[in-house]
């Protein structure tokens, strides 16, 4: 997770009905998310040669009464059938692209990288961590990134899909180096070009924990 500071005015247009921009320590934030699913099941059934796939997403943060959510301004994943069902069931901006991942990790820490292809030009995110995991600090932007428990899709005046995310807290790895290596304008838009170019706030890498994702309803 690579997380970015950036302007409210530039996800305004963004945020869906009946939520508001969550903010931390007056900081409004986007991240770049990295992760691998393993072992998936869709309404509790394994579907041959889609369960174990790499997603990266671009996500910031809302609050709906006392409910911490994200938005996903896009997700990328590798197989065409998984962002078709992912924007039928829960209104979301998938999108399919070839993509790998590597994972180097030991006792002492190690490294992690995923890259997405378009066209001929591959993107990446990596992120170099040492040490041992450990739960994020209460209070830290960490623990502000990670301790969100709902989705939200849609945006002004299209309606809105709400859906619950179910997982332990993280252990987490603060990065000691980080690459991004992206053409966010192409991928994400012109406005959200300069604040991924900039120097993240924070990055960290997750442990990795089942996760439940609940059906969306409408609002």
């Amino acid at each position: 997770m690579l997380n970015f500071e950036v302007e409210p005015a530039l996800l305004a247009s963004r945020v869906p009905d009946g939520t508001e921009l969550d903010s931390w320590r007056g900081k409004t934030l986007l991240s770049v998310v990295g992760f691998l699913f393993l072992e998936t099941r869709v309404l509790g059934v394994p579907i041959p040669l889609h369960r174990d796939f790499e997603e990266v997403n671009l996500r910031f943060y809302v609050r709906r009464g006392e409910k911490r959510g994200v938005v996903f301004v896009k997700e990328i994943v590798p197989r065409f059938a998984i962002a078709a069902v992912a924007r039928s069931v829960y209104g979301e901006n998938y999108v399919a692209l070839a993509m790998r991942h590597a994972c180097e990790m030991g006792e002492r820490g190690g490294r992690v990288e995923y890259g997405w292809r378009t066209g001929e030009r591959w993107h990446s995110l990596a992120v170099r961590v040492e040490g041992a995991p450990r739960l994020a600090e209460p209070g830290s932007e960490a623990e502000f990134v990670t301790e969100h428990y709902w989705g939200y899709a849609g945006r002004p005046g299209r309606g809105t899909v709400e859906y619950e995310v179910e997982h332990p807290r993280w252990n987490i790895w603060p990065a000691a180096e980080t690459s991004l290596d992206v053409d966010a304008a192409r991928l994400y838009g012109e406005e959200l070009a300069a604040p991924l170019a900039a120097r993240p706030t924070s990055a960290f890498l997750c442990e990795g924990s089942p996760i439940l994702v609940r059906r969306g309803v409408a609002l």
